[in-house]
Formats: structure tokens, C-alpha cells, sequence
């Protein structure tokens, strides 16, 4: 059985630096794929990559926008990435401030 799309997500994107960040941000918000993209800089990411532990200093995208709009998030952060498998991951919005949830509303593309 297949799950239901949701309304409203909050995706985030690890980028190489805030640069980078701040570039995918504004190619999400000038299409119109996203509401708001904050960018927290200064993380510490751990993880494997081609069976060995790394270390990266990276920044991370919050986006808020809406499930429907997953596919072109994706793409468009693929095309703007320099990682070669960049993270999305999308989290469903189970609730929260309707007016806050109408705002990212009219602010995505229809």
C-alpha cells in the first residue's frame, strides 16, 4: 500500500560550506521550490564514505516547503551540489502554527 504524499516538509541538505549553502538556498527559493531555507554553518558531520570513517565540516540547509515538490528539490540540489551523493531527506510536517503552514502555502509554486 502506498503512503500518502504529505502536505507540508521539512528537508535537509548537508552542503560542502555556507557558500554553497547559500547558493542552493536561493535556487530553491527563486524557483519557487521552498518558503523559507535556513542555513546553520559550522557543523561537524561523521560518517562512512567508501568504507572509511570521515570527518567534514559542513553547513546545513532546514527547508520547509511541500511534499508534492520533493522530486524538484532533489534535482535542482543535485544540479547545485558539489558532493556526488548529496543528502536529501525529507521529513513529514505532522503539524504545527495553520498560519505559518498556509504562509509556506502561498509561498511555493501552486
Amino acid at each position: 500500500m502506498a503512503e500518502a504524499e504529505p502536505e507540508h516538509i521539512v528537508v535537509l541538505v548537508t552542503a560542502g560550506g555556507e557558500q554553497e549553502a547559500r547558493t542552493i538556498a536561493r535556487e530553491l527559493l527563486d524557483a519557487k521550490l521552498a518558503a523559507c531555507v535556513n542555513v546553520i554553518d559550522g557543523i561537524s558531520s561523521f560518517f562512512f564514505w567508501q568504507d572509511k570513517q570521515e570527518m567534514e565540516h559542513e553547513s546545513l540547509l532546514v527547508i520547509k516547503s511541500k511534499g508534492r515538490l520533493l522530486p524538484q528539490i532533489i534535482e535542482t540540489v543535485k544540479k547545485a551540489h558539489s558532493y556526488k551523493v548529496p543528502e536529501v531527506i525529507a521529513l513529514p510536517v505532522t503539524g504545527g502554527n495553520r498560519d505559518y503552514l498556509d504562509w509556506i502555502d502561498s509561498e511555493v509554486r501552486p
